[in-house]
C-alpha cells in the first residue's frame, strides 16, 4: 500500500491550501491517519490526526487554523490550511496506521508547502 500526498504549493501568508493523501489500495480500512511537517532544519512535527471514529486533535501550533478529516470511502486523508503563516513552511508527510495482529505503518512521499509573500 502507498500513500499518495499531495496539495503543496506555494501561498501569501493568510491564505489557504488543501492537502490531499490517498491510499493506493481502496480495501485498506486504516486505523489513525495523521499528518506531520518537517521544516528545513528541523525535526520532524506532528500536526494533526484523526481516528476511526473521526475524533480528532491537533497541535497548538495548527490549532484552530488547520481542520483534518478523512473520507474512508475513498481511503484518503485532507488536511485544510487556513490562515497561514511563514513558519507553516515545511513538507508535510502524511502517516496512516493499519492494525492487522499487528500495526502497520506507511507514510506518504511528502508535499511542499511555502508561505511566503
Amino acid at each position: 500500500v502507498q500513500l499518495q500526498a499531495c496539495g503543496g504549493g506555494l501561498v501569501q501568508p493568510g491564505g489557504s491550501l488543501r492537502l490531499s493523501c490517498a491510499a493506493s489500495a481502496s480495501s485498506f480500512s486504516f486505523n489513525a491517519m495523521r499528518w506531520y511537517r518537517q521544516a528545513p532544519g528541523k525535526q520532524r512535527e506532528w500536526v494533526a490526526g484523526i481516528g476511526t471514529d473521526t475524533g480528532t486533535s491537533y497541535s497548538d501550533a495548527v490549532k484552530g487554523r488547520f481542520t483534518i478529516s478523512r473520507d474512508n470511502a475513498k481511503n484518503t486523508v485532507y488536511l485544510q490550511m487556513n490562515s497561514l503563516k511563514p513558519e507553516d513552511t515545511a513538507v508535510y508527510y502524511c502517516y496512516a496506521t493499519y492494525y492487522s495482529g499487528k500495526y502497520y505503518d506507511y507514510w506518504g512521499q511528502g508535499t511542499q508547502v511555502t508561505v511566503s509573500s
